[in-house]
């Protein structure tokens, strides 16, 4: 197959004025060609079974045939052949007539190796050749129909910026020059940089455009972008000879939820091979990673949306009772809608029962619920002990912006000691590297209900950052299956 067939990604684009926002969250080319490999194979076996029920007069199984065993056999035998011919290269996903030709003759082979090994073993009068026939008709067809719509939607997210890592760089020096020069030299690579970012003003030798691409600003303007726009990867090109300078800029770049990275020819010091991560053909030292990526970002959202549901419908008699005593209790609506923190500072509305008083509700959460609060009600006191009040947030992570475990909400004005908790604790936004959830890791280690001084607030940020630093679908589930544990020692709940 001629290179020219394949229709690579286009080259890393060079920005000429302003930032132009991308809609849509990436798509993980990991996970996607993983999902292709199971598609592919999912389409073998279902085809191959569908055929075999409807002409094959026996049973699958059968006492010198087995159906079922060749399907299993050819399922592997695709995927390998498949991958042996490029066809899980994401590059080559955007191109149906390049891909077409291939899914035949992977198809052609793995059916060719499937009678060999039949023939081989004795075997092949005992199958139906009217079934082989059949299978590998339909199975081109479903393959090439499966490869069209898969070019279809590769198309659209790459229109939609979906398919690529936006990357921004800090520093305008050499080494920016330099790793954008590597960079660009990768054709198939899956970065598009957005711009560059130093603090240093012309004056200070801070050209305006670096190797083409626009100087946006500093750190800050940096830290704006990356909290309205989706931002994958900071590469931190300064060298590392400036110690100081780099440890504050890192420092502060760790609270953005993206790849931090430091390309590997800002130091002279050569390390071992596998202390470096790639970037296309570009070495780089890891000094952030993103919280959750690819297949734990689908494993987290799967986890999250089933048993939400399932809760959902186990919790439904509670939730009535909670609503119907909430109803006779005080009059006002049954449930409270508050604006928190969510992923990425994003402002999100989080649903609750209401326990205070209608006319006495605080939507800020400016003043902390004390003990004997008066302006929570007689029903509110228990479900706010019990947690039953944070029920309806189930709904937010069916809605996406909440999940079942991390770290919990916060009001946009809640304060500990009298002061916001973005004063009292520095580095208090990496908590929102990831999405808040219902439960967490600080809320089983007792720092749950009142934070009316520095060091609980302290504590709770503490639990949140080693939730997020050793996050896993066991740790989620190790915390859901503890938190009606913590429930009974609510000593802080009020």
């Amino acid at each position: 197959m001629s290179s020219a067939a394949i229709i690579e990604l286009p080259r890393l684009p060079r920005l000429t004025a302003g930032w132009s926002a991308e809609e849509g969250s990436l798509v993980s080319r990991h996970v996607l060609t993983g999902i292709v490999r199971l598609a592919d194979a999912a389409i073998v076996a279902i085809v191959g079974l569908s055929i075999a029920l409807l002409y094959v007069s026996e049973p699958i199984v059968t006492r010198d045939a087995n159906y079922g065993l060749i399907l299993a056999v050819a399922m592997l035998i695709t995927v390998g052949v498949f991958q042996s011919l490029g066809l899980y290269n994401a590059a080559r996903f955007s191109s149906l007539i390049g891909q077409i030709p291939r899914v035949l003759l992977g198809w052609t082979m793995t059916l060719a190796l499937v009678g060999a090994g039949l023939v081989f073993m004795k075997a092949a009068q005992e199958y139906s050749r009217v079934f082989l026939a059949l299978w590998f008709v339909t199975g081109s067809m479903a393959l090439v129909a499966t490869r069209a719509g898969l070019t279809y939607l590769v198309r659209m997210w790459a229109r939609e910026g979906r398919l690529y890592r936006r990357a921004v760089i800090y520093g305008a020096g050499p080494v920016s020059e330099s790793v954008i020069e590597q960079l660009e030299m990768d054709a198939g690579i899956d970065i598009r940089i957005s711009g560059i970012f130093d603090d240093r003003n012309e004056e200070g030798r801070a050209p305006r455009v670096i190797a083409g691409y626009p100087r946006l600003g500093g750190l800050q303007e940096l830290l704006t972008l990356a909290r309205q726009s989706r931002i994958d990867l900071v590469i931190v090109a300064l060298p590392v000879c400036a110690e100081s300078r780099l440890s504050q800029i890192v420092k502060q770049l760790s609270v953005l939820p993206a790849d931090i990275k430091l390309p590997a020819r800002a130091t002279s010091i050569r390390f071992s091979p596998k202390t470096y991560s790639h970037v296309g053909s570009v070495a780089m030292i890891d000094l952030y990673d993103k919280p959750i990526a690819d297949w734990g970002t689908v494993s987290k959202w799967l986890f999250d949306k089933i048993l939400a549901a399932i809760a959902l419908i186990l919790l439904a008699p509670v939730m009535a009772a909670v609503a119907l005593a909430i109803r006779c209790d005080s009059r006002g609506p049954i449930l409270f809608k508050q604006k928190r923190y969510g992923f990425n500072n994003d402002l999100i509305e989080v649903y609750k029962f209401r326990s205070m008083y209608a006319d006495m509700c605080d939507a800020k959460a400016a003043r902390l619920v004390t003990k004997q609060d008066p302006r929570v009600t007689r029903v509110g006191r228990f479900i706010r002990k019990t947690s039953l009040d944070e029920l309806p947030q189930l709904f937010n992570v069916l809605k996406g912006n909440l999940s079942l475990v991390g770290p919990r909400p916060h009001a946009v004005s809640a304060k500990a000691a009298n002061r916001l908790y973005d004063q009292v604790v520095d580095g208090y936004f990496a908590r929102h590297k990831v999405k808040p959830g219902i439960t967490g890791w600080a809320q089983i280690n007792g720092w749950r209900g009142e934070t009316d001084t520095a060091e609980k607030i302290e504590k709770r940020v503490a639990c949140d950052l080693y939730y997020i630093e050793h996050w896993s679908i066991v740790l989620d589930l190790y915390i859901l299956l503890k938190t009606p544990l913590s429930l009974l020692k609510a000593e802080n709940a009020y």
